[in-house]
């Protein structure tokens, strides 16, 4: 009678080492490489080969840098010692770096701690994910080291909200695939609370939950729906604590959409042109959108090809969320969300060797140039 949870058990055990196994050599090779692109940019501004006085501060604060640096003064001094934009940054990661940081390490060292450990667990959930969909172990290998090494993947190794929300993301496809709507519901509120847009996955949680509906019993039906609903709950949450300190509970997305951030709503063909439009007077940060936006319409026509409904939809859902803004900045970091995408590439890459450590090795380099620009203050990440 003991064999079979005892046999359920060994095989869990196994999966887990398997896939963090799996995910663990792309991700220490994505740290090598932006810790090679902060030495890269410490040397060329201490050198006096790029003139951006904003360059020597954003390098010197390397993992911190950007929007880590917000998530580090939140999690050191909390939202009340800080300016309302701040409020932009939800609270997830900046309540789990303190956390961390109760061991000894410090809350601005403990969100880097927390960005990096979810950004391994992300990538262990999707070879899982990938494995349970039924692809093959080489698809969930090229999985895991895509989502390392894409060249927007550098901002995993930075202090960034990214790695929670990727890690909570995919967790819920795990859970709402296999039917496990408690888990679904928990870390949909987790999700919630991890970004502004973080309420976008309850998209596939509701396609998920719609599926099979007949004949379902009413107790089941609770748990689907408390699944859909709660990553608006995490957002609510944090809505409602701003809300009762600060009078406007929706501060954080009126700051978000302020010019010099996101910006406000915008159709995306008025954006998509102004993005081509700056690639063809040479302007650097915007025009490097352009090509990528190209190769995430090409991927998303992939994942509507060959993976379910939610997977397209949610990438889809997240993609449009990232073109109907006015600034287009971050555009690269916000498809980096839209995972799905990844796991369309690596379907198209295939089981062709020479192809696939060709597309590894450009996006690793791309990665590390990219991560290059941005500890130079040339690109917004």
């Amino acid at each position: 009678m003991t064999a079979v949870p005892i046999d359920r058990t060994s095989r869990t055990r196994e999966r887990v080492q398997s896939a963090f196994l799996a995910a663990l050599v792309p991700w220490v090779l994505a740290r090598i490489l932006v810790a090679t692109a902060l030495g890269i940019s410490r040397y060329l501004v201490d050198h006096g080969h790029v003139h951006d006085p904003l360059a020597r501060v954003t390098s010197h604060q390397g993992l911190l840098a950007w929007d880590g640096s917000f998530y580090a003064d939140i999690a050191h001094g909390g939202y009340l010692s800080l300016p309302h934009p701040a409020l932009r940054f939800f609270p997830l990661t900046p309540l789990l770096g303190r956390a961390a940081g109760w061991l000894g390490f410090g809350p601005r060292i403990g969100v880097l701690i927390v960005a990096n450990v979810a950004a391994l667990v992300a990538g262990a959930l999707l070879w899982d994910l990938v494995r349970r969909e039924g692809f093959g172990a080489g698809a969930a290998r090229r999985s895991a080291w895509l989502i390392a090494l894409m060249p927007s993947a550098f901002v995993l190794v930075l202090g960034y909200a990214e790695g929670a929300f990727l890690a909570c993301a995919i967790g819920v496809f795990v859970a709402a695939r296999e039917r496990r709507w408690v888990v679904a519901a928990l870390l949909g509120v987790l999700a919630g609370l991890s970004r502004p847009g973080g309420f976008i996955i309850a998209v596939p949680i509701a396609i998920e939950a719609l599926r099979s509906v007949r004949g379902v019993r009413p107790a089941e039906i609770v748990r689907r729906t408390s699944a859909v609903v709660a990553p608006f709950v995490g957002t609510g949450l944090y809505l409602a604590w701003v809300g009762d300190r600060f009078g406007d509970a929706f501060l954080p997305f009126g700051v978000q959409t302020r010019a010099n951030l996101k910006g406000s709503f915008t159709d995306p063909v008025t954006s998509i042109s102004d993005a081509v439009r700056g690639l063809a007077h040479g302007h650097i940060g915007t025009g490097l959108h352009v090509p990528w936006m190209i190769v995430a319409a090409a991927l998303l026509v992939v994942c509507f090809r060959r993976l379910p409904s939610s997977y397209s939809a949610y990438a889809a859902v997240t993609l449009a969320s990232a073109v109907t803004s006015s600034n287009l900045d971050s555009f690269e970091r916000y498809a980096l969300s839209a995972f799905p995408l990844v796991i369309a590439l690596a379907l198209v890459i295939g089981d062709r060797t020479w192809w696939e450590r060709s597309v590894l090795a450009a996006s690793a380099l791309t990665m590390t140039a990219y991560a290059t620009l941005a500890f130079t203050h040339t690109y917004v990440p």
